[in-house]
């Protein structure tokens, strides 16, 4: 296998790639040696997208939870939940069978007083493990939420959807969460953190932190628009400026997911597809979500905004979480028990289909790192080393590469081999030496294993999404499959909520573009899909104690209505989405 020489007439063409650097200091004057030290990486699942009490339209609805019983949710411990009866005791419970490795608790800055600040930085310390077993990591954050109201084309009004949330790398943060009340563009708030954050030193301690956009879905596009305050559009600088301080895009959450619309390319897009394209749309009436809203167009955009201005503001890792409004991260599972993320009241006596049918239990986030620590895991995030689920652990690996080995699955040192010789998701594959004309891409999957309560499922398959921009400036899409078999006729029976069929415990492939171009600027990232299986309100109306006879709706309690909405499907195709890879074609004399 040939060892990649870059000559020195290469050098400022070439993009530089490190390879894993332990990371122990978290910027705050400590540091956390992990017993579990990985310099080939491991993953992590967690949830950085979490309200608690603290959140007006989390304790508006009944919701007590506190920031640090948050994350003893997230560590496995029981906690109740509204409604209260008359005693005070909580009528409902929740837990998650498998605990976290990290969370954070984001609640809407525009609802945090200082003592509430405080209260969130003072849980996040609390159950931060600093000894060398490292079992859970937080961070501290919020949300800042923006959602300008508008009036569309239509004569409707429109909220739209800028929320990010902001993730400080350690506990050097600013005196205040900034509110979208103050700051209402997402330039200034990079501005604010830049003054409040980045920009302050103090000996060895700093302040670091990254924007994570949520619910593109309901942006109507205003999410991914390259236009400063005031109109003027993205020059190189405000272009380098946001790619800086949003390396990440949650994918999927409780509203649904924002990866792609409906088309006859890619039927899995319907997979948690909400079928309007605001947050009001349940009240001002509903609009269609727009393409320019979704994750896939705007990797697009940054392709051939890279073009325009010489970089891509862009390039956007994955990553999922819950947007719980009842303070329990994780909670993920399309189970008969899940008890809604954001609903009031309740069914009565936990009877009936407890959320909005439109809505789903969102995802995880998993980062790839050498240690479970607050630096470790940021450092992971910065390079975009991620990939989001809806909710099942997979592992999931994805590199590229001028030099991998077509049998790269059979080989026991394959993850060497893929950091070694080319690189991980996240990242932007170098440019090709002389007589490479065809990048290889390696992915992997296994299957959650699951807990004996809820065992995991079959894999089906793997994708391979491409975008690209062709040499007329024109964009396009394919979806390639990759590994696994869409044909398998794995189902389930919706009386029981069983499954039927086989799939595959782990997939493997080795894959290259048949259309690869070295002159067209493209992303690649890969789509781990499971068997079907039932989704959350299917289960419950399965399990309901009243019969559900939707051939005569006349019997249906109202609360159970959901279980006969034909415009929503009883089933779900869980999966993961990995974090790009990128090509950048050569500069003009490269």
């Amino acid at each position: 296998m040939k060892t990649r020489i870059i000559n020195a007439l290469l050098v400022a063409c070439a993009v530089g790639v490190t390879g894993p650097v332990q990371a122990l200091d978290d910027g705050d004057g400590t540091a956390n040696n992990c017993n579990e030290f990985n310099v080939l990486r491991n993953p992590y699942f967690g949830d950085l997208h979490v309200h608690t009490t603290l959140s007006l339209d989390a304790s508006g609805f009944g919701t007590t939870t506190t920031p640090a019983q948050a994350y003893e949710f997230a560590k496995g411990q029981l906690i109740g939940l509204h409604p209260f009866d008359q005693m005070g005791d909580p009528l409902r419970s929740a837990q998650i069978d498998r605990p976290l490795d990290f969370a954070m608790v984001s609640d809407h800055a525009e609802d945090i007083d200082a003592a509430g600040w405080q209260a969130v930085q003072a849980a996040a310390a609390l159950h931060y493990d600093r000894s060398t077993d490292c079992e859970f990591t937080t961070f501290v954050g919020y949300e800042w939420t923006r959602s300008p109201i508008l009036l569309n084309e239509f004569g409707q009004i429109e909220g739209l959807n800028l929320h990010r949330n902001v993730l400080f790398r350690n506990s050097v943060v600013p005196a205040s969460a900034v509110s979208a009340q103050v700051v209402k563009f997402p330039e200034i708030l990079w501005d604010s953190l830049q003054g409040e954050c980045i920009d302050l030193v103090d000996g060895n301690n700093y302040c670091d932190v990254l924007t994570i956009p949520h619910n593109s879905n309901f942006s109507q596009g205003l999410m991914f628009e390259a236009f400063r305050p005031g109109g003027a559009p993205y020059d190189q600088n405000y272009a380098q400026r946001r790619a800086r301080f949003e390396p990440l895009i949650e994918v999927i959450q409780h509203k649904g997911q924002s990866e792609c619309l409906f088309s006859a390319n890619d039927e899995l897009c319907t997979m948690e597809l909400v079928p309007f394209g605001h947050l009001l749309a349940p009240w001002t009436g509903a609009t269609q979500p727009k393409e320019e809203s979704t994750i896939r167009w705007a990797l697009t955009e940054g392709l051939s905004l890279k073009e325009q201005v010489n970089a891509n503001p862009l390039r956007l890792g994955m990553v999922g979480g819950t947007d719980t409004h009842l303070g329990t991260p994780g909670l993920v599972e399309e189970s008969a028990a899940y008890p809604g993320l954001f609903v009031d009241p309740p069914p009565p006596e936990g009877e009936g289909v407890t959320d909005w049918i439109e809505m789903n239990p969102g995802g995880l986030a998993v980062i790839w790192a050498e240690q479970n620590s607050r630096a470790a895991l940021f450092d992971a995030m910065q390079r975009r080393e991620t990939y989001a689920t809806s909710g099942p652990r997979h592992v999931v690996r994805f590199f590229a590469g001028w030099d991998l080995p077509s049998d790269m699955c059979a080989l026991p040192n394959a993850v060497d081999i893929g950091y070694a010789n080319g690189v991980p998701m996240g990242s932007i594959l170098p440019f090709a030496l002389q007589g490479e004309t065809t990048p290889q891409f390696f992915v992997s999957a296994m299957k959650d294993a699951g807990t004996l309560a809820h065992p995991g499922n079959d894999l089906q398959r793997i994708q391979i999404i491409k975008g690209w921009i062709d040499t007329n400036g024109d964009k396009h899409e394919q979806v390639f499959d990759v590994a696994g078999d869409p044909f398998n006729g794995a189902g389930v029976d919706l009386n029981t909520c069983a499954t039927t069929g086989t799939g595959f415990s782990s997939l493997c492939q080795v894959w290259q573009d048949p259309n690869f171009e070295l002159d067209e600027n493209a992303y690649y990232y890969a789509r781990v899909v499971e068997n079907p299986s039932c989704r959350w309100q299917q289960r419950q109306c399965v399990e309901a104690t009243v019969p559900i006879n939707c051939a005569d709706p006349g019997s249906v309690p109202p609360e159970y209505a959901a279980c006969c909405d034909e415009d929503f499907p009883k089933t779900v195709q869980e999966r993961s989405w990995t974090s790009p890879i990128w090509y950048d074609k050569p500069p003009p004399g490269c």
